[in-house]
């Protein structure tokens, strides 16, 4: 039996029977740590000591029968985002790593929880991009394959998770809390902290944990009857042809279990999605921009509402443009509009269950170190795309604050991992999370990806 293969409510019985110590439990994620560092880099600074003292005093409480937490004795690893007491999170700078520290409210409730956080998995530069590389620890291999990203902006935690490093991690989005690097003073309404996991019951137990507010699963019930849209079309959104047929036959896996299965569109339209998302992350994002950058925008602006009359789309340069440089009339026009449709959102969540989307418009990519401006995204047919087009699928989610979980569905013709989004109604997380458990049973748990030599 591989250990660190398990997911963490086994690993967590496992040690509950005493048939592993948290000691031996950690030395075996550091040892796999160690083992595949040299290809992967996932785990990019440790607390070793430290940890290994948390898992002897768990130990000993658990040896005289004192009461447990939820994840007392597992191994975790947290996101290079994430502050951690003593660990600063550097985001990929070395300028942030001799700040003080203390644990992200984030990093104390699985702390709280008995986890034993012992290091940090590694980030794009400021946690800003859809690949993992920087300067300070250079680049995050895919598992599946190294010539590949893990994605962005958790792709160091995505990487631990698939090679059986740890069996929990931390994901962010936009991320603003206490415990933030760098230290921002905005509040971005759009940022979220959530459960990245290997099996849709570990979902559900690290979300009660993150979330601190009552949480019941949704028991795990027959597909029979889940009315589910198939969101797979929506003007400017592009998806790969090899990606739709593994989609494709998901669905129809999931019609052979009983589910509803139609075809939807979205809520909202993709453009009108795209262009609240870059008008309210946008402005937040250039707040501490450099002043002659911020010169150089609103010079454009001009130039760039002439460009959006003509026809450039909500993820073209002049949508960038006048986002960055957006007045606070602006914002709060933006704002209205999105507060407009909320009751459209509420209307199309009592025709489904869920809504099962693409997680993003292409398998995982090759490594593009260019400038942003640079980079396309390579279709399996040889047609390149725009890079941006990234942010196009799981910005319905973001910017109407919906539930979504993902979920792996099958692999490419090429190998790679496909994996789709269960967007629900706001507050549905009970939901999305309990149809992805209902799955993963009917289904069966996805497989690891080869080991690495």
């Amino acid at each position: 039996m591989d250990f660190l293969r398990l997911d963490a409510h086994d690993q967590l019985e496992a040690l509950n029977a005493g048939r592993i110590s948290a000691l031996d439990a950690l030395n075996l994620a550091i040892a796999r740590a160690d083992a595949v560092g040299g290809t992967l880099n996932a785990v990019v600074a440790r607390r070793l000591d430290l940890a290994r003292d948390e898992a002897r005093r768990i130990d000993e409480a658990r040896s005289l029968g004192e009461p447990m937490g939820r994840l007392a004795g597992l191994p975790m690893t947290i996101k290079d985002s994430l502050d951690i007491e003593g660990l600063p999170a550097s985001v990929g700078r070395a300028s942030h790593l001799d700040r003080r520290s203390r644990d992200a409210d984030s990093v104390r409730r699985v702390r709280a929880e008995g986890a034993i956080v012992w290091g940090q998995t590694n980030t794009p530069i400021d946690a800003a991009d859809w690949q993992t590389f920087n300067p300070l620890y250079g680049v995050t291999n895919n598992p599946w394959n190294l010539k590949r990203t893990p994605g962005g902006s958790s792709g160091g935690s995505a990487a631990a998770l698939a090679a059986g490093i740890s069996a929990l991690e931390i994901g962010a989005d936009t991320i603003s809390q206490a415990g933030l690097a760098p230290p921002q003073t905005l509040d971005l309404d759009m940022a979220v902290v959530g459960p990245m996991a290997r099996s849709a019951r570990d979902l559900e137990l690290l979300f009660s944990i993150l979330s601190q507010r009552p949480f019941t699963p949704a028991p795990p019930k027959d597909l029979a009857n889940v009315r589910i849209g198939l969101w797979l079309d929506e003007p400017g959104f592009e998806l790969d042809p090899g990606m739709r047929r593994v989609i494709e036959r998901f669905a129809k896996q999931l019609q052979d279990h009983g589910a509803i299965v139609e075809p939807a569109s979205g809520p909202v339209s993709g453009g009108e999605t795209l262009e609240i998302y870059t008008g309210l992350l946008y402005p937040l994002l250039w707040a501490k921009a450099p002043a002659a950058e911020m010169a150089l925008y609103e010079a454009l602006r001009g130039p760039a509402k002439l460009a959006r009359r003509l026809g450039a789309g909500p993820l073209s340069w002049a949508q960038g443009v006048l986002a960055a440089t957006a007045r606070y009339r602006d914002w709060r026009a933006t704002e209205e509009r999105r507060a407009a449709r909320i009751e459209a959102i509420d209307t199309f969540f009592t025709r489904f269950d869920v809504l099962l989307a693409p997680c993003a418009p292409t398998p995982a990519f090759e490594h593009d170190h260019g400038p942003r401006p640079t980079r396309k995204l390579k279709l399996s047919t040889g047609r390149r795309i725009d890079y941006l087009q990234l942010m196009s699928w799981p910005a319905l989610a973001t910017v109407w604050g919906l539930p979504a979980t993902a979920i792996p569905v099958g692999l490419t013709d090429d190998g790679l991992p496909v994996g789709v989004q269960l967007i629900g109604p706001r507050d549905g997380d009970a939901r999305t999370l309990g149809v992805a458990r209902a799955i993963e049973e009917r289904l069966g748990a996805f497989p690891a990806p080869p080991p690495l030599s």
